[in-house]
């Protein structure tokens, strides 16, 4: 493949956005020129907010590095695109294709014409099961970004997925070792983890990153997410625990102690995706381990994984083979070099053959560089034309000739193509009807999401101790579902756990009015004697007044919490109930 002169890669994290510049030596190695990291804050929900920015930063970070322009490679994060890992039967090589194809269309949670995907076997093959993996991104998101990109002047010349680029690195770096390795990829918003054997990859996405942590803080000390990323930056680290001593400012020891548990919780989910690539993907358990992301940088976090797995750990180095041109960067190369691992994978794209080829090109970048390589048969074309110029001012007549027999020819074509179009009008309306069967369908499908996210949501928001929820149950016009009139009989009693209708069998509570619906939740739990007594549940109101689920006002808690209980030294636990209002309710069938 032709090498250019220089190679310009760009990393679109979560929240770190990374440019940096190579150059190619005469062997084929790696030399980095230069490089810009510029972190874009802010509160996840504001995901407009965070593209703008990303633009701007971009713009900046070219005028820093003297870009005015060229071809560009770059990775979408994690959290943009839809990956699997999928196994297929052993068949020929001729049929790879179409059952991926199909494979594909079963997999991805959109309809294909709506994305852009790409596959790569990564193992597998004769007579064992293929395993391929499965990447596709939403046509108006990549639009979106790859407009983005284009406007600051750039050129798309290939868009990789950050794991993928991190794998391509890390195979460039690491390619010596033996046994399974285990890269996590700590982010803003997930961590990423790549289990690489010599002959083996699986990756999986945790959703849990530094921005869980910034929740916390923000939830712990009740400030604004800004306020709470400001916080975990200037006091953060990992609280080793055990006999260590706390620092003395109180505040930094909650901070740490929230830093903790959040890697506690992704210690946990470490553990179940080694289980399961063990067990799943037959695989093998990790030798070692390397840190890398944004989020890994954060003190002591490498001693506490290195104190819960007990295995080597290290940060990973993408810069292990590659050539740092001044001097002058080594030091703050240092510093970020977990960071780096994305921009190298993607250089490597441009300069050899890497063990993961995927690329999410928009349909625009296609047409572009369809062109540009026809060009010179387009040039050819033309002085051909030019030439064909002369013969035809002799055989003017003959021409003409020609061009009646060929308007005969396009006029019955035309025709024929008439009656394709009646046809295609008729399939039209077919497909309009079948549409109209289709969405009710679709409709109940996505309502299966509905009890999931209600209940990861309660179970959020809800204080970390002291209280817990008993029973709940769904409302449609103040009245229970799902459980007949027991609830009207319970109210002045302890609550008992109820399982939830769920939207797959409200069949069962079916109203005779066919407008009804789920327009509210009742939530009944316990509190455990406390110093804030009843102000713990409060507490829990306050959290679900933000909640995007339910409408909950804050200045009148009389009309969610249901609480007659006085707390008392006699008993431990005192019930409360809430009664929630759902933002949008759920139409029963």
């Amino acid at each position: 493949m032709a090498v250019p002169a220089r190679l310009i890669t760009l990393n679109l994290g979560s929240q770190t956005v990374g440019l940096a510049e190579f150059r190619v030596q005469a062997h084929g190695g790696l030399v980095l020129l230069d490089y810009r990291l510029r972190e874009i804050p802010g509160d996840p929900a504001g995901e407009e907010m965070r593209r703008t920015q990303m633009a701007i930063a971009l713009r900046e970070m070219m005028d820093e590095l003297h870009i005015k322009r060229g071809l560009v490679n770059y990775a979408l994060s994690g959290q943009s695109i839809f990956a699997r890992f999928v196994k297929l039967p052993a068949v020929e090589q001729e049929k790879i294709e179409k059952i991926i194809s199909f494979e594909a269309q079963q997999n991805v949670p959109f309809p294909i014409d709506e994305v852009v995907w790409d596959y790569q076997v990564v193992g597998g093959g004769l007579d064992e099961q293929i395993q391929v993996v499965l990447v596709a991104i939403k046509v108006d998101l990549l639009d979106e970004i790859n407009t983005g990109v284009e406007d600051a002047g750039l050129r798309t010349s290939i868009i990789d997925v950050a794991p993928m680029a991190l794998y391509n690195a890390f195979r460039y770096n690491y390619s010596g070792l033996t046994g399974c390795s285990l890269l996590v990829d700590i982010g803003a918003r997930t961590t990423n983890v790549l289990f690489i054997e010599p002959a083996k990859v699986f990756s999986r996405s945790l959703p849990i990153g530094g921005n869980s942590i910034t929740a916390a803080i923000a939830r712990e000390f009740r400030e604004p997410f800004a306020a709470a990323e400001v916080r975990k930056k200037r006091d953060g680290f990992v609280s080793l625990g055990g006999a260590y001593a706390e620092p003395a400012n109180p505040d930094v020891a909650r901070v740490s102690k929230i830093a903790r548990s959040t890697m506690t919780r992704l210690h946990a989910e470490l553990m179940r995706s080694i289980s399961h690539y063990c067990a799943q993907q037959q695989g093998s358990r990790p030798e070692r381990i390397f840190l890398c992301g944004g989020s890994a940088g954060m003190p002591y976090v490498l001693e506490f994984f290195n104190e819960k797995l007990q295995v080597p750990i290290a940060f990973f180095n993408p810069l292990q083979n590659v050539t740092v041109s001044k001097s002058t960067l080594t030091l703050e190369v240092t510093r970020s070099v977990h960071l780096l691992g994305e921009v190298v994978g993607l250089a490597l794209r441009s300069i050899t053959t890497c063990p993961m080829q995927l690329n999410l090109l928009p349909a625009s970048v296609v047409r572009r560089q369809e062109l540009e390589k026809r060009r010179p048969f387009f040039i050819v074309a033309a002085a051909c034309f030019l030439l064909a110029l002369v013969g035809w001012s002799v055989y003017f007549t003959r021409a003409a000739q020609v061009t009646r027999q060929t308007t005969q020819l396009l006029q019955q074509k035309n025709d024929t193509m008439r009656v394709a179009e009646t046809r295609l009008d008729k399939l039209k309306k077919q497909a309009a009807s079948l549409d109209s069967v289709a969405t009710p369908l679709i409709t109940a499908i996505n309502d299966h999401n509905f009890w999931p996210e209600i209940l990861a949501e309660l179970n959020t928001r809800l204080p970390e101790a002291d209280i817990w929820i008993t029973e709940l149950y769904a409302t449609s016009g103040g009245k229970p579902l799902g459980t007949g009139e027991k609830h009207l009989a319970e109210k002045t009693t302890t609550p008992a756990p109820v399982l939830l209708p769920s939207p797959a069998g409200r069949s069962k509570t079916k109203p005779e009015s066919g407008g009804a619906a789920i327009d509210g939740i009742v939530v009944r739990g316990l509190y455990l004697y406390n110093p804030k007594q009843q102000e713990i549940v409060l507490d829990y109101f306050r959290n679900l007044a933000t909640s995007p689920f339910f409408i909950v006002d804050a200045k009148t808690p009389e009309r969610v919490v249901k609480s007659n209980s006085v707390p008392n030294d006699a008993e431990w636990a005192f019930p409360y109930e809430l009664q929630l209002t759902l933002r949008k309710p759920v139409k029963l069938p």
